[in-house]
């Protein structure tokens, strides 16, 4: 069985059963990392861990990222075992239409904003005092997972862009608060990535990436400390525009704009990339 020493990088990785986070746990683990994987369904963990080189050497961990006391104890476990944590990476997220008028979406919202926001929080939290000592000798990194959907808000995903607005900034705030420690956190926003929380939607998507290429360009741009990131970057230079137009522009542009599933669409739609 290989041991930690034997792993030249070792990776914590939130939504590591589907989507994003299972792309980048196969794409670290095929460059040789030591991983840490967090989902909510054992048996999907087990296979992934199965599927991986050096497979009885990686760490899986079946919790709710909601469940902080748990997500604590599984980082403990993870840096008593491996010693130092190079890169944590928050992939873990929910995506599901929301309508503000609508009472029973209050619930949705905050269930949102508590997965993508501050599970984020939570999942940093442990590994930071531990990075600091060994950032000056290896590359630190702290990863949120942002999107494009929180440069500007969309109709009827009012939850989801707040929660990944907030996530860039936050990132960003923490970004420069870390900034004497020599840890790196980089935040990544992707555009269109073909995953099971993409699959149900029912209108085009430009410039849709495979998650394989897209766990790649990420891992590039984590490994290269950059502070922001979007991908693909066609998506990036689609945002900037957005960005810059009138409010008013903007507001008669997307007025119609088609809108994301909400719950009772799709049942499973909350839970689809939150692994």
């Amino acid at each position: 069985m290989a041991t930690p020493e034997q792993f030249k990088h070792t990776v914590f990785i939130t939504g590591a059963s589907s989507g994003l986070g299972e792309a980048m746990a196969r794409e670290y683990a095929a460059q040789g990392a030591l991983l840490g994987l967090v989902g909510r369904r054992i048996e999907v963990l087990e296979s992934l861990r199965a599927s991986l080189p050096n497979a009885a050497a990686h760490q899986i961990y079946a919790l709710d990222v909601n469940d902080h006391e748990a997500l604590q104890q599984a980082a403990q476990h993870f840096i008593d075992t491996v010693g130092v944590v190079d890169t944590v990476i928050a992939s873990a997220g929910i995506s599901v239409g929301t309508l503000t008028e609508l009472s029973e979406d209050l619930a949705v919202f905050r269930r949102v904003m508590d997965t993508n926001v501050l599970a984020t929080v939570a999942t940093f939290a442990p590994f930071i005092e531990q990075m600091k000592p060994h950032a000056g000798r290896r590359s630190c990194r702290l990863v949120g997972i942002a999107s494009v959907a929180g440069i500007r808000g969309l109709p009827g995903a009012s939850a989801y862009s707040a929660s990944k607005a907030a996530v860039i900034s936050y990132c960003e705030s923490l970004r420069v608060e870390l900034r004497a420690s020599g840890i790196k956190v980089v935040t990544i926003a992707p555009g269109y990535i073909d995953t099971p929380m993409t699959q149900i939607n029912t209108y085009a998507m430009p410039f849709l990436l495979p998650a394989t290429e897209f766990a790649k360009r990420a891992i590039r741009s984590i490994q290269a400390g950059v502070s922001y990131r979007v991908i693909p970057w066609q998506m990036g230079v689609v945002a900037k525009v957005l960005r810059a137009l009138p409010n008013f522009v903007y507001d008669l542009a997307f007025a119609n704009a088609p809108r994301k599933s909400r719950l009772s669409d799709h049942a499973n739609n909350i839970d689809a990339d939150k692994s």
